[in-house]
């Protein structure tokens, strides 16, 4: 007769003991793990494929009204994100600055992490100058030279403020801002440019040199009064 130790090391019967005892939750394991990949799956297949129409609808687009239907459509896409900015620069060649401007602030609060969030503040930039507002165009600018100085855009809004400061008769600012170009972005496209307009400038005033204080003149010594000689003795 088998003995209570003996039945416990049998390895067959344990599994069998184990399988009956949890086979219902295994099942359940096993079926969720099953459901989980082909969902997964099935996302992939749909992500990609939406991406595929995205990008075809993208490509078809011409026209504002297209642009907005691929914006509204794949919104959060990488093709809506273009779509953004391909309208904003119709807007723009249309004149519509206002209206490009209003375009591109949804893209930058949509995608403040793409990689062309730069351009889109410049395209801001110059649609404020376009509408007459140099100082709001002037501050965006700066600011973005200020929040992205690793941008390949940093050099050439430094160069967009130069204009904008000389109108204002700030040479001084204008001056520092091609000489950061120059210091900072020397292998940028617009060094050469930085270089001319710095030659353009005024130069800047000589620092005059303090002047010695004159030496007050020495004051005469008071001449001794002179004894009188004395009497000669007979």
């Amino acid at each position: 007769m088998a003995t209570v130790s003996q039945i416990t090391s049998n390895p067959a019967l344990e599994t069998h003991l184990f399988w009956d005892q949890y086979k219902t939750t295994i099942i359940a394991v096993a079926a969720v793990l099953v459901l989980g990949g082909l969902a997964y799956a099935g996302y992939q297949i749909y992500t990609a494929r939406a991406a595929a129409d995205a990008t075809a609808s993208l490509a078809a687009a011409h026209s504002a009204e297209e642009y907005q239907k691929v914006i509204e459509r794949y919104s959060g896409t990488e093709p809506a994100a273009s779509a953004y900015l391909l309208l904003a620069s119709q807007q723009r060649a249309k004149k519509n600055f206002a209206e490009a401007n209003t375009t591109l602030h949804k893209f930058i609060d949509q995608y403040p992490k793409h990689q062309l969030i730069t351009t889109a503040w410049m395209g801001v930039a110059a649609n404020l100058e376009s509408l007459g507002k140099n100082d709001e165009a002037l501050s965006t600018y700066q600011r973005l030279v200020t929040e992205y100085p690793q941008s390949f855009n940093a050099p050439l809004a430094l160069l967009a403020e130069v204009p904008l400061l000389k109108a204002k008769n700030r040479t001084e600012e204008a001056r520092r801002a091609c000489e950061t170009i120059m210091s900072q972005y020397r292998d940028s496209i617009v060094m050469n440019e930085a270089v001319q307009q710095l030659m353009s400038l005024p130069k800047p005033a000589p620092v005059a040199m303090p002047q010695p204080a004159p030496s007050a003149a020495p004051i005469p010594m008071a001449r001794p009064p002179e004894t009188a000689a004395p009497a000669a003795t007979p």
